[in-house]
């Protein structure tokens, strides 16, 4: 089942297109990875979804129903510019924005009481937000939007300004959140990100979308036919003869074994090339090079840019 699905929606400003027939699918209880240049349109679409912009034509739809007011209370949002007021304190403020979301005081005070201990932010309940890092803050932010358990959430940028250690902890917090059922929306420039939690991704680029499907089906779709094969007791020339006869791409002897990365022509598949390595001596290894999120992620926006120009 589609927790969320945006149907060709059209946005326009003065002068700008935002979004161009842009249509994505967020299967339920899985991480969506959102990606794209600054100015693709991504913060556009996540607007649209809370409904504080509205589409210029398309529909979106959650759990099957056409977006509605109502549904804002099934969605936690974490923008990628923070919003907290800076004079108040910060347990007053964490209870005003629970509230807002529809969490009765005491259950939202127990819940506070238990993230607050858990990121280690206890002892700055009655300090005003100012006097917080920003990455305190960031915190905050977090804690706020998941709190009412909604069954969608949208983190744009929510590992910005973090340290490796507080990424670390703000990805596990994710990745526990889809494994209690909810559905994730993951907009970030961090392909290193992508490819460690997100199930599913699309690519907007220039307001339209380019991509989108699961991780490593985009991975398969965009491999370079390209093989590491390791070698060991061989006993002639084997980098000139594999030169001879392949397209190597690069060489690399060691004390422990030869290992070579060659490019496979189409007319070829890769048990072709196993059976054909093992003339030149003992294979040691084999597997196939697949590109990582940024690699795709550049050589798709780059395409895109060529064919507009």
């Amino acid at each position: 089942m589609e927790s969320l699905v945006t149907e060709n929606i059209t946005k326009q400003f003065v002068n700008h297109t935002a979004l161009e027939d842009v249509s994505i699918s967020v299967p339920e209880g899985e991480i969506y990875g959102l990606l794209g240049p600054n100015g693709a349109g991504k913060t556009t679409l996540i607007r649209i979804i809370n409904q504080i912009n509205l589409p210029d034509t398309g529909q979106v739809y959650i759990n099957g129903e056409k977006l509605k007011p109502r549904h804002i209370y099934q969605i936690g949002y974490l923008p990628e510019e923070r919003g907290l007021y800076k004079k108040m304190k910060v347990g007053e403020q964490a209870l005003y924005l629970a509230r807002l979301k529809g969490v009765e005081k005491h259950e939202a005070l127990k819940k506070l009481k238990y993230w607050f201990e858990k990121f280690e932010l206890e002892q700055w309940w009655d300090r005003k937000v100012e006097e917080l890092s920003k990455g305190m803050q960031q915190k905050v932010q977090f804690i706020v939007t998941i709190l009412h358990r909604p069954r969608l959430l949208i983190f744009d940028e929510p590992f910005s300004g973090f340290d490796p250690v507080n990424t670390n902890l703000l990805k596990n917090e994710v990745l526990k959140l889809k494994e209690e059922g909810s559905t994730i929306i993951f907009s970030t420039h961090n392909m290193a990100s992508v490819e460690e939690i997100c199930d599913k991704i699309a690519l907007i680029n220039k307001s339209k979308k380019i991509v989108e499907g699961p991780i490593l089906d985009i991975k398969q779709e965009y491999k370079p036919n390209t093989f590491n094969v390791g070698f060991r007791n061989s006993n002639i020339n084997l980098e000139e003869n594999l030169r001879q006869q392949y397209n190597i791409q690069s060489f690399n002897p060691t004390p422990h074994g030869q290992y070579a990365k060659l490019h496979l022509d189409g007319s070829k598949s890769p048990n072709d090339l196993i059976q054909e390595m093992m003339k030149f001596g003992e294979i040691i290894s084999f597997n196939e090079v697949l590109p990582n999120m940024d690699e795709i992620f550049i050589k798709l926006v780059e395409d895109k840019t060529e064919i507009n120009q």
